[in-house]
């Protein structure tokens, strides 16, 4: 038998998460008297863990699909994807323009380096390009100052027949916090007013809070670009993904593998950095930061066993974790544990209580858990 621990993904959340977010911009569109917009479903790091070709089918009712890997953009084409697939970093060298325009890829472009080789490709068809903007993350993108020239560069390219379609884009840096987005807002509306072409703005965070920027009102296309909230996972700190009706996508669940009966003051797990102030007794669970789980979690962080919700204790050693099994006294070797996801503490829950975000620990799932789609 195979060691007890496994990932199962539910595709039927995907689809529900997208519906979601599908409403919440349509309900927007309404209220403000606008077109809604369109959605690039980001898929990048192997679809924040769930897998590129189970993100496919979930996310089929999408108008576009984005990631950053070439490798999985042609997974995607393979897979039988046939809309639009978008470079959230564009390409890096000359060489990767063959394989963007075979696969009829549109690419993120944030400098003049990308347009050199672009000039210089030999493409079959046009490319479709997204001029990013440094709206104030000061990772990719234009600085305002300069981005006019560079739309007015795209644009000559389009006179030419090599550039094909021509999105503004830029990306929030503070959507997520009480900050908020208007001063990253106010950069991109001064410094692409009066430029043509559609407008790429919304993360997670700026699409669920702030679903009425991303209405069009001048029948210009708009998209926005979810990620975590499609997985069911939230982008705040203080708003729960249930609370926008969201559903866990990946559920990572074990066993209990061993029982140990700890004496009052006895330790538990590595640098005795847990001691029971109480007789109690402790589950071993096959589970460690080899498959993925945080190794910093601390004792207390949730984890429920034969469906109550009870306590991690001890350090997280490779392989396994330790749980207090008190409020579970029928709970022995075999019984079920859901370290996060459907039927226990959700992923954000507990990534919370390790001091990290849900988008690591779904991420970092090791490739030595088995996986198992639900269709």
């Amino acid at each position: 038998m195979p060691r007890p621990i496994s990932a199962s993904i539910s595709v039927p959340a995907l689809r529900h998460n997208l519906s979601v977010v599908r409403r919440h911009l349509d309900q927007a569109a309404q209220l403000a008297g606008g077109e809604a917009a369109s959605i690039w479903a980001v898929i990048k790091a192997n679809a924040y863990g769930h897998g590129i070709e189970r993100a496919v089918s979930g996310f089929s009712a999408a108008q576009g699909l984005a990631m950053l890997d070439l490798d999985e953009a042609v997974r995607c084409r393979e897979a039988g994807w046939g809309g639009p697939i978008l470079l959230l970093e564009g390409f890096f060298h000359p060489a990767d323009l063959e394989i963007v325009d075979r696969y009829h890829l549109t690419v993120t472009v944030h400098d003049d380096a990308q347009f050199d080789m672009i000039e210089a490709a030999h493409l079959s068809r046009r490319l479709n390009i997204q001029l990013k903007l440094n709206s104030g993350m000061n990772r990719l993108g234009y600085a305002p100052a300069t981005y006019a020239a560079a739309h007015a560069r795209a644009e000559q390219l389009q006179q030419r027949g090599v550039v094909g379609s021509l999105t503004k884009m830029t990306h929030f840096a503070t959507a997520d916090g009480p900050q908020g987005i208007a001063q990253a807002m106010d950069i991109f509306t001064r410094a692409t007013e009066g430029l043509a072409g559609a407008s790429s703005v919304c993360n997670s965070a700026a699409t669920l809070r702030y679903p009425e920027i991303s209405v069009s009102r001048d029948g210009a296309p708009q998209w926005v670009r979810p990620g975590v909230c499609l997985y069911g996972a939230t982008p705040f700190s203080d708003v729960a993904a249930s609370s926008y009706g969201l559903r866990p996508a990946m559920t990572l669940s074990s066993e209990i593998i061993g029982v140990q009966s700890v004496p009052a003051g006895g330790s538990v797990g590595y640098g005795a950095a847990f001691r029971a102030d109480r007789r109690m007794r402790v589950g071993v669970v096959a589970c460690g930061y080899a498959d993925g789980y945080p190794r910093h979690a601390p004792t207390g962080t949730p984890v429920t066993v034969a469906g109550v919700a009870t306590r991690l204790v001890g350090r997280v050693s490779m392989d396994m974790i330790t749980v207090d099994l008190d409020p579970v006294p029928d709970a022995g070797i075999g019984a079920s544990v859901v370290l996060w996801g459907e039927g226990g503490p959700s992923v954000d829950e507990v990534a919370q209580t390790a001091g990290t975000l849900g988008y690591e620990l779904m991420c970092a799932l090791a490739p030595r858990v088995r996986v198992q789609a639900l269709s």
